[in-house]
């Protein structure tokens, strides 16, 4: 059991302590950034005279040197070392000798680890970002086709108003575009270089730690020893953060099911992204969409668990820290498998138009226009409201709507009805006169359109 602080201890540790305590099973997954976070040390210690030209030069070939074997397959990560950072330094003595038990100097595993898990989780940031500027393509590339596709807008799973298919998928638009925000903010918040920080108190070696960030491409350094090795805020935001791009992936899913199910026939998923049933032959299950709604509290499950591990904790570093990593690494894979599926199942996702409209209008969902239709005729709102409160359940009561009945029949409602109400209450009429910003109409949504266009460019 290869460890780098038997030098207090006269025993041999409990092999299920080890195990216990060990790490090396998860966080293997931060090799490339412990060696990265490795030779930019080495390379400031030369640089500050505290290694020679010679030992930083056989230090970096040896890490080189094991990053390449490992990502060749000629050497195994594997449970013989306490963790990642005891299987590089274990490997770079076996190969170079003295020299690499110098790598360690002015250098605590508590500043290394915090350095390591800062530089993935930047990366992990940077892939979130990426791939939800992917999904916002695919969502921008749906609302330039459907300016003029009209569908029934919901508002508690009823029929409310009629909107553009451009227009619900701009409100997720807007959600997405949000989260690429918060990827941004985590990304600047977080950016700063532990590395220095020592165990707690820093080190009395004459380290130049900007340096060691500019090597990194960090923004800095932190400012307080104590902070920089018990510091998980940012993990705990990228967390809150996916957790709410799986709450907007998850409310899309649902939507998608709903549209799916043969009461809607809405949409049409393609057979890549659906399965059948094992004994109903007619079945077309949703199963990708059902699994990214349901993986959501999983990745919620991630977050309320770092906020409870962090909550107790007193200052420095603990051991219940090496917590943030099995749990924060899950969330990161979910929600990157979610993000690039979901994507895949938009893009091939067809729409069944005609019956969109057709059930915008079976909906009443023109009956706010039909009320301002009258309120543009002198009578009060509140009037016009109750008349066509009744003119709605006349329509149910005979199967109907109100498009659908003649003059006469709105007349008998209310005398104020002319033949321009057929137009009125048409659905291009209900969304084209919804022209601020923001609403359904074909000059607003094409104006942000153009708006979300520039956004996904710069």
């Amino acid at each position: 059991m290869a460890q780098l602080w038997g030098g207090r201890f006269t025993g041999e540790t409990d092999r299920l302590a080890y195990r216990f305590n060990a790490s090396i099973n998860f966080d293997k997954r931060l090799f490339h950034q412990d060696i990265e976070g490795s030779i930019a040390h080495v390379t400031m210690l030369a640089k500050q005279r505290i290694l020679t030209e010679e030992e930083k030069e056989s230090i970096v070939q040896g890490l080189q040197g094991i990053l390449e074997d490992v990502n060749h397959g000629k050497l195994e990560i594997d449970d013989t070392c306490e963790d990642i950072h005891s299987f590089v330094e274990t490997h770079l003595i076996e190969r170079i000798g003295e020299a690499g038990k110098k790598l360690h100097t002015g250098r605590s595993r508590n500043d290394q680890v915090a350095l390591d898990m800062r530089l993935y989780t930047r990366q992990q940031v940077q892939n979130t970002d990426a791939l939800l500027k992917e999904l916002l393509g695919v969502i921008l590339a749906v609302m330039e086709e459907n300016v003029e596709t009209y569908m029934p807008g919901f508002t508690h799973l009823q029929k409310a108003q009629p909107v553009t298919l451009a227009h619900h998928y701009g409100a997720y638009f807007e959600m997405f575009r949000r989260d690429r925000q918060r990827m941004e903010d985590i990304y600047r918040r977080m950016n700063y270089c532990p590395l220095g920080a020592g165990a707690l108190a820093g080190t009395t070696y004459p380290l130049d730690r900007e340096y060691t960030a500019s090597l990194l491409g960090f923004a800095g350094v932190t400012q307080n020893s104590m902070d920089s090795v018990s510091d998980r805020d940012y993990l705990i935001e990228f967390l809150a953060a996916l957790s709410t791009v799986m709450m907007h992936l998850s409310r899309f899913s649902e939507e998608i099911i709903i549209w799916n199910s043969n009461e809607y026939q809405f949409v049409e998923i393609d057979d890549a992204y659906s399965t059948g049933s094992s004994i109903m032959p007619q079945k077309k299950n949703p199963d990708i969409a059902e699994l990214v709604r349901g993986k959501t509290g999983r990745v919620y499950g991630a977050l309320m668990s770092l906020l409870t591990t962090m909550k107790g904790i007193p200052l420095a570093y603990n051991k219940d820290m090496q917590e943030d990593k099995e749990v924060a690494f899950d969330a990161m894979d979910t929600v990157k498998d979610c993000l690039v599926l979901f994507t895949g199942m938009l893009r091939t996702m067809k729409f069944r138009k005609e019956r969109m409209a057709a059930s915008a209008m079976k909906g009443f969902t023109n009956a706010t226009d039909a009320a301002d239709y009258l309120a543009g005729k002198g009578v009060p709102f509140r009037d016009a409201h109750a008349i066509v409160g009744r003119l709605v359940l006349y329509c149910i009561e005979r199967e109907t709507s109100i498009d659908k009945l003649s003059l006469k029949e709105l007349k008998e409602i209310s005398d104020k009805f002319d033949e321009d109400i057929y137009m009125a209450v048409s659905l291009e009429t209900c969304v084209a006169k919804r022209l601020t910003t923001g609403a359904p109409g074909p000059e607003a949504m094409r104006e942000a359109i153009k708006q979300y266009r520039i956004c996904l460019e710069s």
